[in-house]
Formats: C-alpha cells, structure tokens, sequence
C-alpha cells in the first residue's frame, strides 16, 4: 500500500527510483531524498543489501515527479535511501 513517509523503490518502464513518498495522486507519486537508479547490479543483491551499482542523487530539496502510468511496481524499501552518488 503506498503511502505518504513510506521509503520507496520504484519500478517504471524505462528507469527505477529510490525516494521518500511526500505526496500522490491519480498523476504523480512526489518524491523527496530521490535517486535515480540507473543500474541496480543483481536486483537480488539490492533488495538484501540496500546497496546498487549505480545511484545518482537528486539534492534533498529537490522534489522527483514520477507518472502514475509510468510506474510498473512500488516497492517498500527497508534501507536507508542512498544519498551518494556512486
């Protein structure tokens, strides 16, 4: 269930992105503290250590839009968001 303050990974057709859900509605999911993720490495990896291959983060007051039609899944993410680029 997404709700607002819950840590997310998200899933879209083209990208996947990290982030704290700020706000959503029938358009966008609104992120703070986001990151692209361009290559996770070995998604099984990720999801038990937290940790991708690639992270590029947004700065923490810029706020990430993400397209509700966009989006394949939502993912609770149970680490802390990776706020350095790597």
């Amino acid at each position: 269930m997404l709700k607002t303050g819950m840590k997310a990974f998200i899933e879209t057709t083209t990208k996947y992105w990290t982030g704290e859900v700020e706000d959503f509605d029938f358009d966008y999911i609104v992120l703070k503290k986001a990151a692209w993720i361009p290559d996770t490495g070995r998604l099984s990896d990720c999801f038990t250590t937290g940790e991708c291959a690639e992270v590029e983060p947004y700065p923490d007051n810029v706020m990430v839009r993400v397209k509700i039609d966009q989006i394949v899944n939502v993912t609770d993410w149970p680490f802390p968001l990776p706020r350095t680029r790597k």
